[in-house]
């Protein structure tokens, strides 16, 4: 039986078997709580803080302003509520600027603070995903509490001029956060560089453990925790999750020293599918240049995404609509209406994702496969 072609590697990734055998090394060893002062804890507390040492050197981060959460997911809720919520208390507007692009854990905390008062401003998009920084700046002219955008786009795989968009951000004193969930790992990322303030990674979608996110706040950036608690410099209650840390933070090392490099082969498989479903007739979603390496979103007219999803998946290859966390819905792509797509067209959406572990096969398989199955779904349709 042939291996499955894993072209689902925006909704998670395989975990490195390197990666595996720390975490099982840390639950054999790490027995104590990181917070006790005895031996057992001091030699948890060690491998926390090794792992924090290589997550936060991954995205060019201070060690000290980087905290572990749950998953991407928090780590991106955590940003919005958090630090819109104390810039509001400092006397900022009470005001959020973002995008109708964002992932549902950020379009969900966005809503959430509309309930708590603030003024949401979504910069509308162009029909291939771009958001123009003139745009932007316009949005935050008259002063915010906080600015989130995604680095690069988890349906898309648009990459977002971030730093520029901190720069507007900065300019009217409103604090920035990104989602780089997508981005890490993909292409790189350096929280210096691009002069944000918050970032949101998640350990699963490069190659770590699930269960485990990572949230950066810089220093002298004023945060509001969601979780009260002393862990985490007493911004992120909870104990630590010990064998996810280090999980994490090998995984991270990982794809510092191996990772990125493998994104020119990743790019290359990445056009040679787009051009072949656009050859069989797909409609492409999202920017034609400029993407990061990795996703393709398109849409064959007349074949619902989820049908040809489970078509595939009988054939062994993984494939999505979209969004995972959003999966289980019956309501098509935000981010496919956000661009002005017909309700009938968002939901023909079929998104395919590589990773660094793809290969030339799951092309030729896909490639085979995907034409034969939207022919027979629209004959029985």
């Amino acid at each position: 039986m042939a291996r499955p072609v894993d072209l689902d590697h925006n909704a998670t990734t395989r975990l490195d078997p390197r990666a595996r055998a720390a975490m099982v090394d840390a639950l054999d060893d790490g027995v104590g709580n990181p917070s006790s002062l005895h031996s057992a804890g001091r030699r948890a507390r060690e491998l926390v803080e090794r792992a924090r040492d290589a997550v936060a050197a991954l995205v060019g981060a201070a060690p000290r302003e980087l905290l572990f959460t749950s998953c991407g997911s928090e780590s991106v809720a955590a940003a919005i509520l958090g630090g819109a919520r104390a810039a509001r208390a400092a006397g900022r507007p009470a005001r959020v600027v973002s995008s109708p692009l964002e992932h549902p854990a950020a379009l969900g905390a966005l809503e959430q603070l509309r309930a708590e008062g603030f003024e949401i401003v979504l910069v509308a998009p162009d029909t291939d995903g771009a958001l123009p920084v003139e745009r932007v700046a316009a949005a935050l002219a008259p002063g915010a509490a906080l600015a989130s955008f995604a680095v690069v786009n988890h349906e898309l795989g648009n990459r977002y001029p971030v730093g520029e968009f901190a720069r507007v951000a900065r300019a009217v004193g409103a604090a920035f956060h990104t989602d780089a969930v997508q981005a890490a790992g993909r292409i790189a990322v350096d929280t210096r560089a691009l002069g944000v303030d918050l970032l949101s990674l998640s350990a699963h979608k490069l190659h770590g453990p699930k269960g485990i996110g990572a949230l950066v706040v810089r220093a002298g950036v004023a945060f509001a925790p969601l979780i009260p608690g002393h862990q985490e410099r007493g911004l992120r209650g909870g104990t630590e999750n010990l064998a996810g840390a280090v999980g994490f933070g090998v995984a991270a090392s990982i794809v510092g020293t191996e990772g990125l490099a493998a994104g020119e082969r990743v790019a290359a498989l990445t056009l040679r599918l787009e051009a072949g479903l656009c050859a069989a007739g797909a409609r492409l979603h999202g920017a034609r240049e400029g993407r990061a390496p990795g996703t393709v979103n398109v849409g064959f007219d007349g074949v619902p995404g989820d049908l040809l999803v489970a078509a595939l998946d009988l054939e062994g290859i993984l494939a999505s609509t979209g969004a995972a966390c959003a999966s289980g819905t019956t309501r098509p792509s935000s981010v496919l209406l956000a661009l002005g797509a017909s309700r009938a067209q968002a939901e023909c959406a079929l998104r395919l994702s590589l990773g660094r572990d793809s290969v030339e096969d799951d092309i030729d398989r896909a490639l085979e496969a995907i034409p034969r199955l939207v022919a027979r779904i629209r004959a029985a349709c």
